[in-house]
């Protein structure tokens, strides 16, 4: 999927000369703790070093990946608790990009913070991670992490392409269920952990799965040769997201879409024609209205690249 056959023949050989080009993530890690003082950093240093081996250094997928192939992410986590010795309170926020064909832009597909980031972690000690049997709790936020990272990237490359990931999220989820940790469980709010395994695998929601594979692929890949005609096929099936909407209004994915997506599609409507334009901001001003001042801004504001350094 990631690579021509030929292609990825070269690379399975080439793999065998050394381990980087197994790699299927490339994810920068940032660990801060500006409420904690304390003279000595090394903990902190040595838990960002070892999260940013964990996600860089495993197999998540089963394709081989060039190095300029891998999925590009960012975990950026706030420590606000720490005990002095093993144990950790912190947020975090997730991000994972996807390069456009033809152009230097990487579109943002998925950001989200998460609250509750509760673990034990001890200096210079590697992270481990086993598919069955007990994890610790900052192995299992990674590889969840990791798995819906990798399932929302091959979604934007094939139509549902990435339930196999997200089949593996809802596998710690439901290993996560008994740990003690918050974020792992249905009753706790309507957006964490659970509900985004949950959403991303409900048929009710499949249509905005849909739309990831249409928006990036025959979108945004297509405005290289034509944009007018990528641009035209990614605003009309927008219509998508009010289907999902009526199965399920507000669901987290929704908002997630937006959250990582409503920034690019006004840039996007900027360079739209008039018709095409208003018909895109009349749906998405009914479906997300916490952003449709920014949509309706597209009628006015003068139309730039959509992509930066083109």
């Amino acid at each position: 999927m990631k690579c021509k056959p030929l292609s990825c023949l070269l690379l399975f050989f080439l793999a065998l000369a050394g381990p980087v080009l197994s790699q299927d993530l490339y994810c920068r890690v940032q660990v801060s703790h500006p409420q904690i003082q304390t003279s000595d950093n090394s903990i902190f240093q040595s838990l960002q070093q070892a999260i940013t081996d964990f996600m860089n250094n495993r197999k998540w997928t089963s394709d081989v990946f060039a190095p300029q192939e891998r999925i590009e992410a960012n975990i950026i986590i706030t420590v606000s608790e720490w005990d002095g010795n093993t144990r950790f309170k912190a947020s975090a926020q997730i991000q994972s990009y996807r390069p456009v064909y033809g152009t230097s832009y990487n579109s943002l597909v998925f950001t989200v913070n998460d609250e509750n980031w509760e673990f034990n972690y001890s200096e210079q000690k590697p992270l481990e991670y086993a598919l069955t049997g007990q994890n610790e709790n900052l192995s299992l936020l990674l590889a969840y992490y990791a798995n819906i990272i990798a399932g929302i990237d091959y979604d934007t490359f094939s139509n549902q392409g990435g339930s196999r990931f997200f089949l593996r999220a809802q596998n710690i989820v439901n290993q996560a269920q008994n740990n003690g940790s918050t974020g792992w469980r249905s009753f706790e709010n309507t957006r964490n952990r659970y509900w985004l395994a949950e959403n991303l695998l409900n048929t009710e929601l499949k249509p905005i799965r849909e739309l990831m594979y249409i928006y990036h692929h025959q979108g945004l890949d297509t405005f290289f040769e034509n944009m007018p005609q990528g641009r035209s096929t990614l605003l009309e099936n927008l219509e998508l997201l009010r289907q999902a909407n009526q199965n399920r209004p507000s669901s987290m994915l929704l908002q997630l879409f937006f959250t990582a997506k409503s920034d690019e599609i006004a840039n996007i409507l900027k360079q739209a024609a008039p018709g095409e334009r208003s018909k895109a901001i009349n749906l998405l001003v009914e479906i997300d209205p916490s952003n449709a001042e920014k949509y309706r801004s597209a009628n006015t504001e003068e139309a730039g690249s959509v992509f930066s350094g083109q």
